[in-house]
């Protein structure tokens, strides 16, 4: 019997096998909204800058209650499309909500794109309520080094100000779960220069490097992770994923790596077996998630 009451709850949480159809996901139109509303957003070392990042809301007709903050990719030089709304349309016909996160480029500066990922977990929690979601279920997802961000909030999160008047900055900033695909995890020898030299300048020192470089921080508080790779990704070698997968089993946080045989970087450019193997197996993660309930 509790066999069965697990099964009904994964299936209600996900949406399987009750996925609707595409072109009944995608009827309600996407909103987009300013992630800083005053236009005024966190630079680091307590200065404050003009940003447009943006968050662009991909609601279900019939919402499950779980959403998933979406990092595009793009080497923090560029924030890729196809790794955008193309995903939060998918999360549609699962019931999900996909919340695309438009986010700053660092150029040298880490502080931009981190704060801005934590701004959007702490936006979609407050707005729960607005958009069908219930806040315990509340992921983030992230591509390439869209995936070193999405990985970056996933161990560098804060419980919210307490004694704050501001509904946003009252909220956790923690993931309650992350989907990493072909991520840039670390920033030591196997990283992906590229999006190391974007994220920290081209001469970062060592305090640097440690400190982002993701699976040095990972603690027992880190949330479950998802992460699928495949054997032949040159510019980001599958040992990305590997060191994050080890660090969150020294830690015993569940953890689900798919490796994966083929399909390069960006997975045959986004289509095909390998492409599906992980949307498949990753929702398949998801039905598991004891933190994810009804």
């Amino acid at each position: 019997m509790k066999r069965l009451i697990q099964i009904a709850l994964a299936t209600i949480i996900i949406g399987l096998p009750g996925s609707l159809p595409a072109e009944d996901a995608e009827k309600l139109a996407p909103e987009t909204i300013k992630l800083w509303p005053e236009g005024k957003a966190p630079a680091g070392a307590g200065e404050f800058e003009n940003a447009h990042a943006t968050l662009t809301i991909f609601r279900p007709q019939k919402p499950n209650g779980t959403a998933i903050v979406i990092c595009p990719g793009g080497g923090y030089g560029t924030v890729v499309g196809a790794e955008g709304a193309p995903i939060a349309k998918w999360l549609n016909t699962q019931r999900i909500t996909g919340i695309v996160l438009k986010y700053r480029l660092p150029k040298g500066n880490p502080h931009r794109p981190l704060s801005d990922v934590r701004q959007a977990l702490r936006v979609t929690r407050m707005r729960a309520g607005d958009w069908s979601l219930k806040p315990d279920r509340i992921g983030v997802m992230g591509f390439s080094a869209g995936g070193h961000l999405a990985a970056m909030a996933a161990t560098k999160f804060d419980p919210g100000e307490g004694k704050t008047t501001d509904p946003v900055l009252r909220q956790s900033s923690r993931p309650d779960f992350a989907i990493l695909v072909y991520p840039v995890i670390t920033m030591g020898p196997d990283t992906h220069r590229g999006s190391r030299n974007n994220l920290l300048g081209r001469d970062p020192g060592e305090e640097l490097i440690r400190l982002y470089s993701n699976e040095l921080h990972v603690t027992g508080n880190t949330p479950p992770t998802f992460l699928a790779h495949a054997a032949d990704d040159r510019p980001v070698p599958p040992s990305n994923s590997e060191k994050f997968r080890d660090a969150l089993l020294a830690k015993k946080v569940p953890v689900k790596y798919l490796p994966l045989a083929s399909g390069g970087h960006g997975l045959n450019g986004y289509k095909g077996p390998m492409w599906d193997a992980w949307q498949a197996q990753s929702r398949q993660w998801l039905t598991g998630l004891n933190t994810v309930k009804k």
